[in-house]
């Protein structure tokens, strides 16, 4: 579920980005020059792009965020991996949305490590 705040900032920047693609379409009704048509064009992708940045951080955010959590609590600072965990939960607030991705790869893989450690120990028992 996306935030409320989150939902309204959305909903602002989509109605932003429909109001100048109607322009643009009385523009282009009313014939006119195509270097306004094309700032119209710019503006409008801009707004887009923001809107779906938005989306895409509070998404790959959270889903950081929870794998996160899991991969602390199967490795409660005493694993191979434990300092690339809390370096990874530090940097957590100030990543951005490509280094979000990146990390979401590396706590998978992690995560994978922790699951054959754990089920190789529970094989010993």
């Amino acid at each position: 579920m996306i935030p409320n705040e989150l939902t309204g900032d959305l909903k602002k920047r989509l109605s932003t980005v429909r109001g100048q693609i109607e322009g643009i379409l009385n523009m282009i009704d009313n014939d006119t020059d195509f270097d306004k048509i094309l700032v119209q064009f710019k503006a409008a992708d801009q707004g887009l792009q923001k809107a779906h940045y938005l989306l895409l951080d509070e998404v790959f955010r959270k889903s950081l965020a929870l794998k996160l959590v899991q991969v602390m609590n199967t490795c409660p600072g005493n694993c191979q991996d434990a300092e690339k965990i809390e370096f990874i939960k530090e940097q957590f607030p100030i990543l951005e949305l490509d280094e979000i991705t990146s990390k979401i790869k590396e706590i998978n893989a992690i995560n994978k490590r922790l699951e054959e450690h754990n089920k190789n120990i529970s094989k010993k028992d």
